[in-house]
């Protein structure tokens, strides 16, 4: 897996999770960090996530060869 799609994958995953503190809890993690989620930096963040979530979708249509390369 290359360093790209695993930075990808922790973003979505930190992502992910916050979205569940969100709907579970009603606690934006990323806003409370930032100050609200209309400040800069939390927008920067939401954006690198969403992209980070864009980018996983070209895992699923990788050929598995790519996706299984052996490291030596």
């Amino acid at each position: 897996m290359r360093i790209l799609d695993r930075i990808a994958l922790i973003l979505t995953i930190i992502g992910s999770l916050n979205w569940g503190s969100i709907g579970l809890f009603r606690f934006d993690l990323v806003a409370w960090i930032c100050g609200g989620m209309d400040t800069l930096l939390a927008r920067i963040i939401y954006t690198v996530v969403g992209l980070a979530g864009v980018w996983c979708i070209t895992l699923l249509f990788r050929p598995d060869e790519e996706r299984h390369e052996v490291r030596d």
